[in-house]
């Protein structure tokens, strides 16, 4: 699978972690950042990556700052994204099944690397259910039409 990765200095290291453990497993991984732990701004990141997903150029995305909400609300600001912010593998699950999320934002304050490794696989590994929950997955795209 094709996948966009990025980080602000916060996520830094543990995109790192996460884009090697990628693309051991075989995937093919676009990182867009930061290459440094130097100061940063997430929404430069999390757009790029959002962006990528959105256009298809990545199969899903996955971002990394302190607490992983900034690069959340920035992604989901970009149209045919559904980004989720992940806490344990069994709301990734949830997310993936329910709420057909594309990307997934971690918060390396609070998720080591195990921990993130597993969320990841999950995310990549869990389809989308469908059924009942296309048509609230087609209701989000409607609200991105309005705005």
């Amino acid at each position: 699978m094709k996948i966009a990765i990025g980080a602000d200095h916060a996520g830094f290291a543990l995109k790192e972690q996460v884009r090697d453990a990628l693309r051991s497993a075989g995937h093919e991984v676009i990182d867009l950042g930061t290459d440094t732990p130097e100061s940063t701004d997430y929404p430069d990141y999390a757009g790029a990556v959002a962006k990528d997903v959105a256009a298809g150029f990545a199969e899903r995305g996955v971002l990394v700052c302190a607490t992983g909400v900034g690069m959340s609300i920035a992604a989901n600001k970009v149209a045919g994204v559904r980004a989720a912010l992940g806490f344990d593998a069994d709301e990734v699950r949830l997310t993936r099944a329910h709420n057909n999320a594309n990307v997934l934002t971690l918060g390396a304050r609070y998720t080591g690397a195990d921990a993130a490794n597993e969320m990841v696989r999950v995310f990549l590994e869990t389809p989308f259910d469908g059924g009942r929950h296309a048509l609230r997955v087609e209701k989000i795209g409607k609200l991105e039409q309005r705005s």
